[in-house]
């Protein structure tokens, strides 16, 4: 199932895109798409009488499908042609960093360019939404701790975080505006293979990444497991899990986002973006 917030910023409601195509309120069945909700396991009964719940006039503004996000980690140079094409070695365990929660926003809200920056940059990436408590599993027993999946736009600033975080990547990465997650959160049982997705972003018309899940370094399972050995991941955790070749960075020469872009982005079964660079 596809589960959505819909509403003005900050008024975001809980809801879900049904298999006919209607957006269905879960007003008063859930008190958001959150961290308690995942882990409560209501969503999926709801959304298996979707037929019950009340329709909402569909086209107005969709906001992340995931709110009060705990951690929000991202995996670095999980493609390694896009490792070739930063002109850094393929890494041989996954390599992790934060984004700031703060930092998440729509999927078709406006993209800020900070005073000051000359490197903004895209990146298309699949987004893991762990549904369980995890820690110290196994690559074996990782998916069962997976809720869903969603988009990720990991906008970076690649001087921020190349020259002004040392090894850690952080400053570059969470701006207000850095982290546009959706349209949906797709439940897991309803994405057959993580592993093989593809993936699309453009600017200005101009595709610039294309690529598939299937290309990784370390798969879903992999990262799950990896990652819980070193941190409790918790209902609600999203994992962005590297992106394809193609970001601006790696052109030669670099190509930067400017005032009036639009980065539109895709993956197969888990929808598009849209954004206006303000």
């Amino acid at each position: 199932m596809k589960f959505v917030r819909y509403g003005p910023v900050g008024q975001e409601k809980p809801g879900l895109l049904a298999p006919d195509g209607t957006l269905r309120t879960l007003v008063g069945q859930v008190h958001d798409i959150d961290a308690g909700s995942i882990a409560s396991g209501r969503l999926a009964p709801l959304a298996a009488r979707w037929q019950d719940l009340d329709t909402v006039e569909a086209g107005g503004r969709l906001g992340a499908p995931l709110a009060g996000v705990g951690k929000f980690i991202g995996i670095g140079l999980n493609y390694a042609d896009h490792a070739a094409e930063a002109g850094l070695p393929v890494p041989q365990r996954p390599i992790v960093f934060f984004k700031s929660p703060t930092c998440i926003n729509g999927p078709d809200d406006d993209v800020l360019l900070p005073a000051g920056s000359e490197a903004l940059d895209w990146e298309v990436e699949l987004g893991v939404v762990i549904g369980r408590e995890a820690s110290r599993v196994s690559v074996a027993q990782a998916r069962s701790h997976v809720f869903g999946y969603l988009v990720v736009n990991d906008v970076s600033e690649r001087d921020w975080q190349m020259h002004h975080g040392g090894s850690q990547w952080s400053k570059g990465k969470s701006h207000d505006t850095f982290g546009p997650l959706g349209p949906w959160l797709v439940s897991a049982d309803a994405v057959a293979d993580p592993s093989s997705l593809d993936m699309r972003l453009s600017v200005n018309g101009q595709v610039m990444q294309r690529g598939n899940t299937r290309t990784m370094i370390f798969n879903v399972d992999q990262i799950v497991s990896d990652l819980s050995q070193y941190m409790r991941l918790l209902p609600g955790d999203v994992i962005a899990t590297g992106t394809p070749p193609g970001v601006g960075m790696g052109m030669k020469p670099p190509r930067y986002l400017r005032r009036g872009d639009v980065m539109e982005l895709s993956i197969e079964g888990l929808g598009c973006q849209r954004q206006r660079v303000v």
